[in-house]
């Protein structure tokens, strides 16, 4: 019996990991809860305990539901981005797409009050785009055009600018600096399914745009004379994938805040399985970035508990060792 090709074996492994994960997020935490009794709660809640169906029905499902939708994103629009720039370091966070739909968030609750995901997800999109543009504009200046080095210094100084413009911003309202510490910190935490049915629909059209690009992706990872001599429009690509990014990036980051590495390190560990086509790669990453949010998230209620330690800080500690070595490979440094 033929066995399926490999990116085929990953995507299946993918879905049983995810769905594993999905049913420890919602039997870890404060109160452990048996699988047995989670899985009851699912499928047959008639007997127990009412508590225990609402925390898993309820809270913990919603957490879940979240931490999914937000990883498939960023895992998605990390590929994206890493294939559009032929970037290996290309990131949302890293190049200040994430601090842009930041800096629209905070700017949406500090100057005009608006709190609801709905309204403040606009603010989210200009942000990213804006900040998408700028990065490219200053990493392509100088000799040589737009270089992996270049656009990563760019984005570093385009997020540390966002950065402390954001938090000047919220420091002007003690509200709105409420708001923001606990945002800023990247929780998955506090959310209700109102929250999710907001964005659902722009992370759909984001999803569905990101993987319509990857047979372009894959002509552009061949150089843009060729892509074009195969009758590609480098401009209509570009615009679909960073329209792309910015719906993955805004609706997630205005959800949750910003959660970084999580689009840099999935692409590379689902390439280095599937392989270079961008066919694999994309729903590849969509499907691993979800188990490495969920991973964190769990980790994040065990270390230090009963408390807990958010997402964000989980997922840095286990990206920026990756980011270090990747910096540090030669044949990445001479690109």
């Amino acid at each position: 019996m033929n066995r399926p090709p490999r990116p085929a074996r990953l995507l299946l492994s993918s879905v049983v990991c995810l769905a594993a994960l999905c049913l420890l997020s919602l039997a870890i935490g404060a109160r452990p809860i048996p699988l047995d009794q989670v899985v009851a709660a699912l499928v047959d809640p008639a007997g127990l305990d009412p508590e225990v169906i609402a925390i898993v029905t309820g809270t913990r499902a919603v957490r879940t539901l979240v931490a999914a939708l937000v990883g498939a994103a960023l895992g998605l629009a990390g590929a994206v981005m890493q294939g559009l720039m032929r970037n290996p370091m290309a990131d949302p966070g890293l190049l200040g797409v994430s601090a842009g739909a930041a800096f629209g968030v905070v700017c949406a609750a500090g100057l005009l009050g608006l709190s609801a995901v709905l309204a403040t997800v606009w603010f989210a999109f200009a942000g990213a785009a804006a900040a998408a543009v700028a990065v490219y504009l200053l990493g392509s200046k100088g000799r040589g055009g737009a270089s992996p080095i270049k656009l990563a210094l760019a984005g570093i100084a385009i997020t540390y600018l966002l950065d402390s413009l954001t938090s000047g911003l919220a420091l002007t309202d003690p509200e709105a600096l409420d708001r923001f510490r606990y945002w800023s910190s990247g929780t998955l935490t506090g959310h209700e399914v109102s929250t999710v049915l907001a964005v659902l629909p722009f992370l759909a059209a984001g999803a569905a745009l990101a993987l319509s690009t990857a047979p372009a992706l894959n002509n552009l990872s061949l150089g843009d004379d060729v892509a074009t001599a195969l009758g590609r429009r480098l401009s209509r690509v570009r615009v679909r994938a960073a329209l792309a990014v910015t719906l993955l990036t805004g609706a997630a980051t205005a959800v949750t805040g910003p959660i970084v590495f999580v689009g840099l390190v999935v692409p590379h560990v689902v390439r280095a399985v599937s392989g270079p086509d961008h066919r694999w790669r994309l729903p590849g990453s969509m499907l691993v970035a979800p188990c490495l949010v969920l991973l964190a998230d769990i980790a994040g209620r065990v270390i230090v508990r009963p408390q807990e330690l958010d997402v964000s800080l989980v997922a840095a500690f286990l990206g920026a060792p990756f980011f270090i070595a990747l910096v540090r490979r030669r044949r990445l440094v001479e690109m």
